[in-house]
């Protein structure tokens, strides 16, 4: 029985091995890089404009407004369905920077939508970003009570 039962987990697992899309990693890891630093060029680029256009702004409003138009244009490149064909081609540099997190509250809004606005958007929005959020705020508790007693 054990026997019959490793024999068929390694059949499964060739089959999967075959199964998987195979990828090029240095043209991925350089597709990567470039789209990430792309997306934060722009991201300076469109600071260095609103300070351009508002001399008298704070820098630290300025970059507030910078996330609020990079987030606008994640999840308008989300909805036009532009977004998943950037992440397909750049990976993990279309991920990491904040439009990537747009692009995941975005996407799930969108999947749910016929649920209805309340059990379907409003519930539904943040099962792939809820998980990071939370994350990152017991992360954020554990090095502070680690930082007030060292």
């Amino acid at each position: 029985m054990q026997l019959d039962e490793k024999k068929r987990n390694e059949a499964y697992n060739r089959y999967v091995k075959s199964r998987i899309p195979k990828t090029k990693p240095w043209p991925s890891l350089f597709n990567s890089f470039w789209v990430g630093g792309l997306i934060c060029c722009l991201g300076q680029g469109i600071n260095d404009l609103i300070l351009l256009w508002f001399p008298n702004m704070a820098e630290q409003n300025a970059w507030a407004y910078t996330l609020i138009v990079l987030i606008f244009i994640a999840s308008f490149l989300t909805g036009i369905g532009v977004y998943d064909k950037i992440g397909k081609f750049a990976g993990g540099g279309s991920i990491v920077p904040i439009t990537g997190f747009s692009n995941s509250i975005t996407s799930s809004a969108l999947e749910f939508k016929h649920e209805g606005v309340i059990y379907g958007i409003c519930v539904k929005m943040f099962n792939i970003a809820g998980p990071v959020i939370v994350t990152g705020i017991v992360a954020s508790i554990v090095v502070g009570i680690i930082y007030l007693f060292v």
